[in-house]
Formats: structure tokens, C-alpha cells, sequence
């Protein structure tokens, strides 16, 4: 298997380039989504004067900087917009990185929950040890060592996150009973027609909210067996992803299960979901 080969060789296994490259495109392209949100629903307000949200990055970081973060606030969200989409398009794309990068870790200034924007720190540091980031939308293939060490890094990145999520899930006795995703798809199911902007937010298809969206007996276990093979999936997941004659399989698999994830949380989960799928471009060596 080739990433266990790449560990015992010092990285000096060949891999073909084009990999991290589709993951550049990619990358690039769902930052791009995810900064371009960032204007609507308020996002370009967020800091206006007499806000709550300036009031709490003036009690959280202090005037000075709260002051400095309020002043860089809409430009950064520009910047980082044109810096995600020239990444995505290869133009000068190791400077587009870094505006990428610094506008992202901006959000965990205010973001009361940042783990979406870790996770695009993590896999985007990951392209900065890229030998080879290629340029404009071509795609370049050939053995090389040039992006071996940010591949392996990618695929740890990517099993630590699906292992642990699987861990914390087990630990969970509610999600495990099913009674976590009964309770969350009825309580969405009672509330849905009073919730501002609720068509972006949650996307539970109707057939779902009407055959499993109560809390009977019957719709529980439903959603047990949902978790059981949630965590099943996660665990199997990046073994699968690395075996050459699975890896098609566990695309599949995996691209329907983060719809589903998807499907509860749009807007949240669009960017983890979206650099998840991603880096599977990362689990195969040619």
C-alpha cells in the first residue's frame, strides 16, 4: 500500500502530483463558496456600529483590537473572496494560499464554534508543504516526490477527523439509541416554518419528516440503525479510501453519507463536507 510505503521510505515514495492539485482546485473552490456566504444573512454587517456582535469583540479582545478587527472586517472579507477563487483557478497559487489561510483564522476571532475553520487550517496548511500546487486549471501527472509528505499529511488529517468523529459518536449512549437524530429531525420537522432563512439552513427532505419524524418506537430505531451505520461507515471509511480495489466503493459511501450529514446542517456543514470529499483525491497514489 502505498502511504505505508511512503512512511517507511522518508517520503521518498512517488506519487502523482495531479492529486494535490485537485485538492488545490477543490479547496479553492469550496473557501470560495464559504467566503461568499459570508456576505449574506448579516455577514457583512457583523461589525457595524452599535452591534452586538462589535459589543463582543470589544468585551472579548478589548477596544484596541476589536477596533483594528472592526476596521480590517470588510476588507479581509473581500481579499480572502479573491483569494480563494484565483487559488481555485492555480493563479499564483502559494500567495493565494496564505490570503486564504489568514482570512479563514480570522473567523476565530468571533465564531463562537471555529471547528469548520480548523479543519480548513489544517487541510490548507497541508497544500503549503505541496511541492508542486500546479498552475492555472491544468492537472499535471507523473511520478513524483514533490507532494508526497502533503498527501500522507492529508490522509492522517482526514482518518483522525472520521476516527474521532466515529469515538465521540460511540462515547454518545443518545446517538447510539438513535434518540439524538429522532429528537433533532422532529424537532426540526415542529419548528422549520418559524425559522429565519430555514431553505439554507436545513434541507431534511419531506419523505424523511414524514415517515421518520416523530419520536414512536419505530422511527427511533430507524434512526439507530442510521447511527450504527454512520459510525461503521467512519470507521471503515479511510482504510477503504486507500485500498485501490474498495476506493471506488468507499467514494460512493462516503459522498452519500456527508449529502446526508449535509442535509441537516447546509450552511455549516458545506465546508466540512465539502474539504472532506476533497481530500479523498489524496487517498489513492496514481
Amino acid at each position: 500500500m502505498w502511504f505505508f510505503d511512503a512512511l517507511t521510505s522518508g517520503f521518498q515514495q512517488s506519487t502523482d502530483p495531479g492529486r494535490l492539485q485537485w485538492f488545490r482546485i477543490i479547496f479553492g473552490t469550496v473557501c470560495t463558496l464559504r467566503f461568499a456566504l459570508a456576505f449574506g444573512q448579516g455577514g457583512w454587517d457583523r461589525f457595524a456600529a452599535g452591534s452586538l456582535g462589535a459589543h463582543l469583540a470589544e468585551r472579548r479582545l478589548g477596544p484596541a483590537r476589536a477596533g483594528l478587527l472592526i476596521t480590517l472586517y470588510r476588507p479581509a472579507l473581500v481579499v480572502r473572496a479573491a483569494g480563494a477563487l484565483t487559488l481555485a483557478f492555480g493563479l499564483a497559487p502559494r500567495p493565494a494560499l496564505l490570503l486564504v489561510l489568514a482570512g479563514a483564522a480570522m473567523e476565530l476571532l468571533y465564531l463562537k464554534s471555529p471547528n469548520a475553520i480548523r479543519y480548513t487550517l489544517l487541510t490548507g496548511t497541508c497544500l503549503l508543504f505541496a511541492g508542486n500546487l500546479g498552475h492555472g486549471l491544468h492537472i499535471e501527472h507523473g511520478p513524483s516526490t514533490a507532494n508526497t509528505w502533503a498527501q500522507c499529511l492529508l490522509v492522517l488529517i482526514t482518518t483522525d477527523i472520521y476516527w474521532n468523529s466515529a469515538w465521540q459518536k460511540l462515547r454518545s449512549r443518545q446517538f447510539r439509541s438513535g434518540l439524538y437524530l429522532a429528537q433533532w429531525i422532529h424537532t426540526y420537522t415542529e419548528v422549520k416554518e418559524r425559522l429565519p432563512h430555514q431553505r439554507f439552513q436545513y434541507a431534511v427532505p419531506a419523505f424523511v419528516r414524514r415517515h421518520a419524524g416523530n419520536l414512536t418506537t419505530r422511527d427511533i430505531s430507524l434512526w439507530r440503525a442510521a447511527a450504527a451505520v454512520v459510525i461503521t461507515a467512519e470507521i471503515v471509511l479511510p482504510p477503504a479510501l486507500l485500498i485501490p480495489q474498495t476506493m471506488p466503493y468507499a467514494v460512493a459511501a462516503g459522498i452519500g453519507m456527508h449529502a446526508a450529514f449535509t442535509c441537516l446542517k447546509p450552511r455549516q456543514l458545506i465546508t466540512f463536507s465539502g474539504l472532506t470529499l476533497g481530500t479523498y483525491t489524496a487517498f489513492a497514489a496514481a
